[in-house]
């Protein structure tokens, strides 16, 4: 609810300018409206334009690193990474075209589905992006040091494509993170 009870939020009197006292029973049935303030890296906010688009970016690294690759069809944790950085990217580019709305239509994204979906969007995501990314990670870690194979397949690629994955996760958590205290917080 948008409305401010004064037992809740106590409202100190207004003087009034004229040099009378000002009158508390003008105010009394005048409802307020009270709204959390656009923390950035909430939606719809500058902060939160740039985390989309670090995420957007960071995503895109690590999926167009790894399916530049001739073998990483072979590994199923590289086929799950592909994915998830697929996924994590078509949802980062939506909501960054959704912040740039808002900011240059100066509208306030706090509705509660919208928000809800934000969060439930942004838990799956960076679930999947952590997962895929520790999974390339232990595979990574068996083919070069473990088996010694790295003559043989694109370490290096691999390696970076993880690494890109992981700074995408770092970067998706405070989006989720935010998000959520905003939903909780209602």
């Amino acid at each position: 609810m948008n409305v401010s009870h004064a037992s809740v939020h106590p409202v100190e009197e207004v003087p009034n300018t004229e040099g009378g006292v000002a009158v508390a029973e003008q105010n009394v049935n005048v409802p307020m409206v009270v709204r959390m303030k656009d923390i950035q890296g909430m939606p719809g906010t500058v902060g939160g334009l740039a985390l989309r688009v670090s995420q957007f970016v960071f995503g895109a690294a690590a999926l167009s690193i790894m399916a530049s690759t001739s073998d990483f069809p072979s590994v199923t944790a590289f086929c799950f990474l592909v994915a998830a950085a697929g996924l994590q990217t078509l949802w980062s580019i939506s909501l960054a075209i959704t912040d740039i709305y808002a900011i240059l239509v100066r509208r306030s994204l706090q509705n509660y589905q919208l928000v809800t979906s934000f969060t439930i969007g942004d838990g799956v995501t960076s679930t999947l992006m952590f997962a895929a990314a520790c999974a390339s990670a232990g595979i990574t870690v068996l083919i070069d040091n473990d088996l010694g194979n790295c003559s043989q397949n694109h370490c290096v690629q691999f390696e970076t494509a993880t690494g890109m994955a992981f700074i995408c996760w770092f970067t998706t958590v405070p989006s989720f993170l935010l998000n959520f205290w905003s939903l909780a917080s209602r």
